[in-house]
Parts: structure tokens; sequence; C-alpha cells
């Protein structure tokens, strides 16, 4: 996907063509066993199904349901790598890393009621045939268009500061900035970004995935309707497919909450096609 000896193009510009993060470039994973493979697919579709299934819940569903006897502690193990956790509220769980500062959330009661008054992110895990890949959005929540995205085979931050600035260099700033208070949003070059931008910071309460809903809907639409439908044998064949399907969703696919419209026309507030003439 990458060639490091072609000339033409500097490894940097090669990364930023192919919407892969440059960290993940450098990034020498550790192989993962295919039998466990396969066992993160089936975690990733409960978990998507049911954020609020922890490891016991999914651990007692696959032995029930799949005849697969996975204990708990494995499950923990794989649901680490894949970065997720069950989103209830618990004590002493999610936290973000202990030098970044966690900022209130500011969203509770608010009315949003315009373009790029409100932006989210956050990151998901996606399987492909031999491995997997992490992918974050930034979302404008009036209208739910999708507005940068980046793919990365880390869970480091630079991916998610790479997709905001793309953000913010082609639609402009927004009054906030909603996450949850994962290391990735909470890093230093990530709320600095912000910052710089005259962005408020909003992030989630704990365990409280309602406080970013309408990108967890995204993530289950995005992987109902199309990534468990598809194999991806690169991360070159998995970006190509995922452009083309967020330009499906920004463009074409109509949303029952926003009156049919797509993203694109709430957010650059367009006429419907077929709207008859006053």
């Amino acid at each position: 996907m990458i060639d490091p000896f072609y000339q033409p193009l500097s490894l940097i510009r090669q990364c930023d063509l192919l919407g892969v993060s440059r960290s993940s470039y450098y990034y020498k994973p550790k192989p993962i066993k295919p039998e466990d493979l396969a066992l993160m697919g089936k975690i990733d579709k409960l978990y998507t199904e049911d954020p609020s299934r922890g490891s016991r819940a999914i651990a007692r569903h696959l032995r029930r349901h799949h005849g697969i006897r996975a204990n708990r502690k494995k499950i923990q193990r794989l649901m680490r790598v894949m970065g997720i956790q069950a989103v209830y509220p618990k004590p002493n769980t999610s936290r973000p890393h202990p030098g970044h500062k966690v900022y209130p959330y500011l969203l509770r009661n608010l009315s949003i009621e315009r373009p790029n008054q409100v932006w989210a992110s956050d990151i998901t895990y996606i399987q492909m045939e031999r491995g997997f890949m992490f992918l974050v959005v930034v979302m404008d929540w009036y209208s739910r268009k999708i507005l940068s995205w980046r793919l990365s085979n880390t869970l480091e931050s630079d991916f998610c500061v790479e997709a905001l600035q793309e953000a913010l260099s082609r639609y402009g700033r927004p009054d906030i900035f909603n996450t949850d208070q994962g290391s990735q949003f909470t890093s230093n070059d990530f709320t600095r970004t912000l910052k710089e931008h005259g962005v408020r910071i909003s992030m989630d309460g704990r365990g409280r995935c309602q406080d970013n809903i309408f990108v967890e809907r995204f993530w289950w639409t995005l992987k109902h309707q199309y990534l468990y439908l598809h194999g991806f044998d690169s991360g070159l064949a998995l970006r190509n497919g995922l452009g083309r399907w967020i330009s499906f969703y920004n463009h074409d696919r109509g949303h029952s909450a926003l009156d049919d419209r797509t993203p694109d026309e709430v957010y650059y507030g367009l006429p419907l096609p077929y709207a008859e003439a006053a």
C-alpha cells in the first residue's frame, strides 16, 4: 500500500493520500491469532448491538447462543485490544490519561439549532479479513454530516488530531466540540488544537454513551448496512470502501429524523430535490 522507495512521493505524502496516520505506518502490530480475530468480530457485533454489554455479559451470550466457551478474562483482554468497554456508569473505569484534563459536558439541555454549533467525534473498531483498524469520524450534530474521518491501526492520538484539523480547515470551526473522555481526545495535541481555534470543549459523562448518541447511531448504521456485509483484505480496500459509503451517507441517504433530507442538504440548507414550487 505504501512504498518507502517510491521517490516521486514522500512517505508523509503517501500516508496523507491514503488517509492513514503516519504513526500507523511505522507501527508493527503483534500478530493476532485467527481464532482470536474471529472472536473479536463476534464481540464487535454484540457490542454494537448493545454498548452496555460488558465482558461478563458477552461471555455469557457467546456461551449460550454460539457455543463458544471463552472465559471473561479473555473477553476483557480482547476488548482492551479493540479499545471498547461497557458504557454503563461504574466507578474507577474509563479513566483518561492521568496527565490529561477532563472537561465538563456542555450539551445538557442545549438546543441544537444550526450547523457548526456542535461537532462530535468518536472512534470505532473495524475488523478486516486478516487484522483490524480503528476509524475516527468528526460529525456535525445538527445535520449528522460526516465532516472528516481517518483510519489507523493504533489508538495513538495523531489520527484523531489529523481528522480534526481536516474538518477545521474545510468547514471552519464549531462553537462546541464534544467527545468522550478517551485519552486520544483528552491529549494535549487534540485539546490544544481546539483551543487555538477558539472552540469550547465538551466531554461526555463517564460511561454515558447517550451523551454522544448521534455518533453511536452512525456506528450502528455503518456496520449493519455496510461493514458487516463486506470483507476487506487491505487497508487500501477498506479506505476506498469507506470513502464511497460515507459519500453516499452524506449525499444520498435520507434520515427520517431530518424529514428525509440528507446530511448535506441539511448542512448546506439545500431544498429537497422533489419539493414543489410555492
